[in-house]
Formats: structure tokens, sequence, C-alpha cells
């Protein structure tokens, strides 16, 4: 059985300190007397992992950020992070701010600067220290690589941020200034591609099998990520080309290096999936489906409104099984789909779709889920606990999870940081972007061959698109159902600055049964509110009051 690195509390050892305050007081060792024994050494290490995002699923309180996104609806009306939809958020009233990112950071610049001077020689006569020498040769390495990935999710909320690569005193954490997007930008991909070279591409069969380290893959995944964003709309407002080609030569570097394949399986929870770059396990745990199982199966456990529920309009992003596209109109579904069977619009998809949503007529737990008008999982209303688009989510729930008295079944869940798929992507999007032309492989693949891989392995057809724009929107829809739920949509409609032409209003479905047949008809959920200004998240105020250098984001000034 391979060892699973499991994330544990970013509080393991030491207090967890605000950005401007330094006081470990409350640590057990001094600075010296963390580095003077392997095991916490590996301790501290451990420590920087613990701050990844993303580590509880769960990311604003108990929803998926999704449902910040034109993909979902979250139950509670009054969650945080309804706060993205409806415009109540501020300097003062912050959300998924993760300034606790800088906490991560200065713990990655602590064991950076502390492991140049780490000697474990006294220990040379322990049979272990061969091994622990093999360990710690990588551990600096993967450190630099997870402070740029803090310093990458700051700035793709905030844009231009602080960038401390050293331990601050506070009158430095109170001074310190912003620097710019770009410069964040190409300090990540130097780093990673330093740290890439020094890194293993897998750890199994090297210290101990762990699952879940930082690997050369994922040093280049942070990389390739940095890159796109720097080259998407949002942060390249001439339209550089040459910011494209490298986010595109950026990807292709994954691609060459044969790592990692395409896998037709579900990749939620699934950590050994040949596609996976990095994942984060997690302990058992019921919380996401007892959030999401419609209510019937979870025998009495939820009784507050919880639950991530897809869009209507995420479900019309998925074409028919042979490629073409299916919506559900003011007058029932519409396709050109000569074969396609409107009386059961849920069946002949995308497969892709039956692995993110569950939708009226699908099975589920030996039962057939019923969101009809009087279903057993229809909800009136949002008190009814169940859904209120007409659909549940299906991404990262467990089926064999059970809440059933004496026969309780509790699971884990791993979710994915970064796989295959989205390199390929990243290729495909920034190669098209960058030649003008979706059919030309200069760059060592067309950007149509890149996304038709991708369509392969979900056992879709061909793209035939071949003009840039056609292409465009068909890769932005790939995007949006190779990820579903998988923490995309929410950051891809703010690169692409599409956010006020889908962020105005949510809908869902109103399914009434007549009979042994059903009549569909969409129905409004929630009207949205987006303003500009939302494309950046604002700095929290408490921190501009620290440190004047910190100036706001554009339009969040009180």
């Amino acid at each position: 059985m391979k060892k699973l690195f499991y994330i544990v509390s970013a509080a393991l050892l030491l207090a967890s300190c605000n950005f401007l305050d330094f006081d470990e007081s409350s640590s057990q060792y001094d600075r010296e007397g963390m580095y003077k024994t392997y095991s916490n050494i590996q301790k501290m290490l451990t420590n920087i992992y613990g701050y990844m995002p993303n580590k509880d699923i769960y990311d604003v309180s108990s929803a998926l950020r999704s449902c910040g996104s034109d993909d979902a609806e979250y139950a509670d009306p009054d969650a945080s992070v309804q706060r993205f939809t409806n415009g109540n958020w501020s300097a003062l009233s912050t959300v998924d701010d993760k300034w606790t990112l800088y906490n991560g950071i200065r713990s990655a610049n602590e064991f950076i600067e502390s492991i140049q001077t780490v000697d474990l020689s006294m220990y040379q006569y322990d049979t272990k220290y061969q091994r622990w020498l093999e360990h710690l040769q990588y551990y600096p390495y993967q450190a630099r690589v997870l402070r740029a990935y803090f310093f990458f999710e700051l700035a793709r909320r905030y844009g231009d941020i602080a960038m401390p690569l050293k331990m601050l005193t506070a009158e430095e954490a109170n001074s310190i200034e912003k620097t710019p997007f770009d410069e964040v930008i190409e300090f990540i991909v130097s780093e990673c591609d330093e740290c890439a070279a020094k890194l293993p591409s897998t750890y199994v069969g090297l210290l101990d099998d762990e699952i879940g380290r930082v690997t050369n893959g994922f040093a280049l995944a942070v990389k390739t990520k940095a890159l796109l964003y720097a080259a998407s709309p949002l942060h390249n407002t001439n339209g550089d080309k040459q910011k494209w080609q490298r986010a595109a030569l950026a990807a292709k570097e994954i691609m060459d290096l044969n790592q990692y394949s395409l896998d037709p399986a579900e990749k939620a929870n699934n950590y050994l999936s040949p596609e996976v770059i990095l994942a984060i396990c997690r302990s058992e745990s019921q919380s996401l489906e007892k959030n999401n199982f419609p209510v019937r199966f979870t025998e009495g456990q939820r009784t507050s409104m919880g639950g991530s529920f897809p869009s209507q309009s995420l479900v019309d992003a998925f074409q028919t099984a042979v490629g073409y596209d299916i919506t559900l109109g003011s007058n029932g579904w519409v396709t050109s789909d000569p074969d396609f069977d409107i009386t059961k619009p849920y069946e002949g998809r995308d497969p892709r779709f039956a692995r993110a949503i569950l939708a009226n007529g699908m099975a589920f737990k030996g039962s057939t889920i019923e969101t009809f008008v009087g279903g057993k999982d229809y909800s009136a209303t949002r008190a009814d606990l169940g859904t209120v688009t007409g659909y549940y989510l299906r991404r990262y729930i467990q089926e064999s999870t059970s809440f059933a008295p004496e026969a309780s079944v509790t699971n884990k869940h791993q979710w994915i940081v970064y796989r295959y798929a989205e390199a390929i992507l990243t290729f495909a999007e920034a190669a098209n972007e960058a030649l003008d032309d979706p059919t030309d492989a200069s760059l060592g693949m067309s950007a149509l061959d890149a996304l038709n891989l991708i369509r392969a392995n979900a056992g879709m057809p061909d793209v035939k698109a071949t003009s840039k724009e056609a292409f465009r929107e068909a890769v932005r829809r790939e995007w949006r159902v190779e990820f579903a739920f998988e923490d995309h949509r929410f950051w891809d409609i703010r690169r692409w600055q599409i956010a006020s032409s889908v962020m105005t209003q949510l809908d869902g479905v109103e399914i009434v049964k007549n009979g042994s047949s059903f009549t569909y008809s969409r129905k409004v959920v929630e009207s949205r509110t987006w303003a500009d200004k939302m494309y950046l998240y604002p700095i929290p105020q408490s921190e501009t009051f620290n440190n004047s250098n910190l100036t706001q984001n554009p339009g969040w000034s009180l």
C-alpha cells in the first residue's frame, strides 16, 4: 500500500500567526531546536502543506466556490458565498480573502532559510540517516514551489500583491509594497523552472512511497497556470500574443514529460489516476454528502439549508453524445440532433454530464431521482432542504456513504489540485490565441488536435471549428464541462472577463409529470448582481490600515 501524505492543520506546531504578528512563544521549541531532528524538520514542511487552498473541498464557508459562478446555486440564501452574486461584499466584509496564505508564505520563508544550515551528522550512525538525507534534498524545492503556488493564489484574487521572500520584522511587514502582477508571475515561473529540475517525477519507490507531495510535474503545472492567467484578457489588456505563446509552450512542456496520461475513468476521489498531477487527500468525512445528497438519503441528518446545486446553463453546456448543442428554452428542449429523444433529455448526453450532475430519472443509491413537481427529491422552497435548481451535485459525491442508523458508511475524499487534462486544454486555448489558427501545429501540435484529445478521452466526437473565434467558444465550453465543480469556472469567467454577460441571472428547471411523460420549463432561480470591480477581490481593509502601501484595488475604496 502506498502511503498517503495527508495535509494536516496549518497550526500543527506553530500558532497561526497573522501576517503582521510573529510571536512564536507558544511553540514548545525555539527556531533552532525545530531543525535539530529529522522528525521535526518533516513536520515543519508538513505545516506548509497545511495552508493549501481547497484542502477541505469546500472552500467558501460550507459551499463550493462554483456557487459564486454561473455553474451553481447554494441553498442557504444567507451563506457567505452568496456575496459573490449579490454584491454584498467589501473591503470591510470580505469573502474567501485567503490572507492566511501569507502565514503559509512566512512558514515557507522560514523553512527555506533554516534548512540551509541543517546538520544531522550527529545521527550518521543511525540506520535511517541516509534515507533522511534522501528526503531532505527535496524539501527546500517542495517549500519553494508551495510558496510560488501561494503567491499565485493571492495574485489571481488581488492582482498586484505584496511578495515577501524572507521573514519580515513587524516594521517591514507594515511597510512592504505591492509587486506588480506581471513581476509576480515572472518570479513564479523562475522558481518553478529551477525547482522542477531538482524534483522527482514521483515519490513512489522513493521517500516511503508518499502520495501528495510536490513533484516536478506540479512545479511545471504552477508555472503553466500562472502563465495562462497572465495571458488571459483580465491581465493581458493589449492582447500580447507572446504571453499566449509562453503559456502554450509551458503546457507543452508538461505534455512532453510523458509522465501522465488522460484517464477515461472518473478522476474525482481517485488520487491513483494516471491523470492526477497533485491531489489533496482528506480523512473520512460525511459532510459533503450530508449537504449534497438528495435529502431523503440523509436519514434526517441534514436539518438546515445546504447544498451546491447545478444551474441550467451548466446543464446546457453538455452536448448530446454525438456533439450537438442542446438547450432548454421557453418552449422546452431545443437541439439539431436528429436522433436525440427530447422526452429523455438527460440520456444520450456527453458522458461527463452524469459524472458531474444528478438529474431527474437518473439512478442513485438503488433508487431513481425524482425532481419533478411532487417527486421524492423535489423542493418547492429552499426551506424544503432539497435542490433549488432541479439538479443535484454528483462530482466528488461518494455514493456509498450512508447515514442509516447502525449502518453508517463514511468515505475519504481527494481534491484534485491539478490534472493532466488542464495542461492539454491550456495548450489548446493558448495556442489558438497565439497563432490565430486552431489548425496551426507550429508549436508542436495544433490547438484543434489538443482539444480533440480531451474530447476523445471523454467519448465525444471531434470539434470541427477552424476559425479562431469559433474555436475559442469551443475550448471555453470544454473547460466548463471537463472541469465542472473542480474550481475552474469561478476563475475562468474572471480571467476571460465575461462575468458581466453570465452573472446576471441563474436559472434552473421545473419538471411537471403528465402520466408517464414530463414537461420541462426553464425557471429563474435568482437574479444576480455584477460589478466589474469584482474581477479582483478587495484587499481586507484591516491590512490597508496597517500598511498604507497596500493600496486598495479599483472600485473597492470605502
